[in-house]
């Protein structure tokens, strides 16, 4: 079961069969059955899209002033990173010799 977020409330049998119960007697409101579900299971997307390019895990040794101006720049820091690696690419070419 994934993680709930705080303050998520979850309700006892009793008040799941009382709200279970008001959906039945609600023609507009009738709970999906089983094979209802199985029909929308493929339409649903849980989590983020997979990327069409992927990044790859790696563990590196920074300096500590290098990273802590990289996080002081706020969420997206290793984008950033990977951006001035990129950008320094560009302008010096490695010579595969």
């Amino acid at each position: 079961m994934p993680k709930l977020k705080p303050g998520t409330i979850i309700p006892t049998p009793e008040e799941d069969a009382i709200i279970t119960a008001a959906a039945m007697s609600d023609p507009d409101c009738m709970p999906y059955t089983d094979e209802e579900w199985e029909k929308v299971k493929p339409l649903l997307r849980v989590g983020r899209p997979k990327a069409e390019v992927t990044k790859e895990r790696i563990t590196i040794r920074l300096s500590h002033d290098v990273v802590t101006q990289f996080r002081a720049s706020g969420t997206g820091w290793q984008t950033r990173v990977d951006a001035a690696l990129r950008e320094y690419l560009a302008t010096h070419p490695i010579d595969h010799a």
